[in-house]
């Protein structure tokens, strides 16, 4: 059996020894659940149709909101066609009537539910890129296509994908997370943090994985940015997925050190 990824081995050990977690809060900090802002113009609207029993313009309101305020699989049809208001009103009534159940307190309540912790994480690994974490100059599309010198792209990931896309023939439709250059090797990869073991977990897992699948040319380096439950060693399909791994899969806590070796 070969031995396991430098890097890898090197996350894991981290992992398991220091504080993993402490560290790991500057890359993805968990910010406290501030609730969502509501604008008071909508809500007027919702509290007048609600009081008034409109069902019609009570839901054509509550669909200008962010979040519904109950679930029910219905509703995310009548966001996209919103004259199916009109033409299903057994279908509207019925979702009325649970409103009218809970009260306005408490539609109102649920309407400023804070997001969802794992729909924060997305934009922070770029942020913690951004904020110079890495060591390396951060430049726009048009000067990191212009120049040679070390740097990362600075961009979201559908304009690093059309950039790789162009440059080194990418050819995945999932955007990425991390573009750079080292001493004239490109270094490409997806960032996940991976908060505990299961369905959804593991397939975003694989997700990253089918990047180091993706041929490219030029002188690449794929890398997989991994953090979370996936270093806890342990039989789970998680941890043998990156130790069997041969390619560079590590913490975002190991990618300054490993673009710094090449």
């Amino acid at each position: 059996m070969p031995a396991m990824n430098f890097w890898t081995q090197r996350s894991i050990d981290f992992a398991n020894q220091s504080n993993y977690l402490d560290e790991l809060f500057r890359v993805y900090p968990m910010n406290p659940e501030i609730s969502r802002e509501l604008d008071e113009n909508i809500w007027k609207n919702i509290e007048a149709n609600f009081v008034a029993k409109k069902n019609k313009e009570l839901i054509e309101a509550l669909l200008r909101l962010e979040l519904f305020p109950i679930k029910d699989s219905y509703v995310a049809y009548l966001r996209r066609d919103h004259s199916a208001i009109e033409r299903n009103p057994k279908t509207i009534n019925r979702l009325c009537g649970r409103l009218y159940e809970l009260g306005l307190a408490e539609v109102r309540k649920r309407c400023e539910t804070p997001k969802e912790t794992n729909r924060q994480i997305g934009p922070m690994f770029r942020h913690w890129v951004q904020s110079g974490a890495c060591g390396l100059p951060l430049v726009s599309a048009e000067k990191f296509s212009s120049a040679s010198e070390d740097a990362i792209l600075d961009a979201g990931d559908g304009e690093m994908k059309e950039w790789c896309r162009a440059t080194l023939g990418y050819n995945r439709e999932k955007g990425l997370d991390f573009v750079a250059r080292v001493k004239g090797v490109y270094v490409i990869g997806e960032a996940k943090f991976l908060t505990d073991f299961g369905g959804h977990q593991n397939a975003q897992l694989n997700d990253a994985f089918s990047t180091l699948n993706t041929k490219i040319r030029g002188n690449v380096r794929k890398i997989v940015i991994a953090d979370g439950v996936c270093y806890i060693p342990g039989k789970n399909k998680m941890y043998s997925q990156i130790i069997d791994a041969e390619a560079d899969v590590m913490s975002a806590l190991c990618l300054r050190d490993f673009l710094y070796s090449l």
